[in-house]
């Protein structure tokens, strides 16, 4: 059986794009503070070497959500191989498990999003996923997470505004979208597929070669022919 090399992904700069990564085979990666605090600075350095914005992430026990603002064509890829290749490097060392297997599962899963009501609508549901897993009462209570930055905690990294200004009281409007239903943010995160206003989304999906992503899942239905002695 020939095996079909896999597409090379088109990012381009200027997008918006939401990225997330799991453990390999959902392993809990991050236990410790230390585990979280040594991705945060592997973040860090990474923004600085690939002058990266990032506009908000979130990090979980076995994966993380990432919202990126690339300069430049190819900025992400670049960015993310250096990321997970370094923090794999970093966690294998700091837990004596060199050799012993992958980190991730696999490549991460990323998708462009309208710098508009809809990158409004990402940055609260990657902030408010803690809250949305029940591990705190308020969003901000989770200490490693964007929010938390903002709320005014310490960290290494340095958050960029984003192409979209967050909105006033926007802890409550976090907390507030814990709530709300998440089936077309979870789509795009499953297959890829831009998240936007419909004319963006075809847009989009065209000039990335994403047109699959727009595919309904499944083979096509045979049509069915209901004349007699067919």
């Amino acid at each position: 059986m020939q095996i079909m090399p896999r597409q090379k992904r088109i990012a381009k700069g200027n997008l918006v794009y939401h990225v997330l990564n799991r453990a390999n085979g959902r392993l809990r990666i991050f236990k410790r503070d230390e585990d979280f605090a040594a991705f945060e600075q592997i973040l860090s350095e990474a923004a600085e070497r690939f002058d990266m914005r990032i506009c908000g992430y979130c990090i979980m026990g076995n994966h993380w959500h990432l919202v990126l603002w690339p300069r430049a064509d190819g900025d992400l890829s670049a960015f993310m191989k250096w990321l997970t290749v370094t923090h794999s490097t970093r966690w294998h060392v700091a837990h004596k498990t060199v050799g012993i297997g992958h980190l991730y599962q696999g490549r991460f899963k990323s998708f462009p999003v309208q710098d508009s009501v809809y990158y409004l609508t990402l940055m609260k549901y990657v902030e408010s996923n803690p809250l949305r897993a029940r591990f705190v009462r308020r969003s901000a209570d989770w200490p490693w997470s964007s929010l938390a930055i903002r709320c005014g905690a310490e960290s290494p990294l340095a958050l960029s505004d984003g192409p979209v200004a967050l909105p006033r009281r926007w802890k409550i409007l976090v907390d507030g979208f814990a709530d709300e239903p998440t089936e077309q943010i979870e789509t795009c995160l499953q297959r890829g597929r831009p998240f936007g206003e419909e004319k963006w989304i075809v847009k989009m999906a065209k000039e990335l070669a994403l047109q699959s992503s727009l595919n309904p899942r499944g083979r096509p239905k045979k049509e069915q022919n209901t004349e007699k002695g067919v």
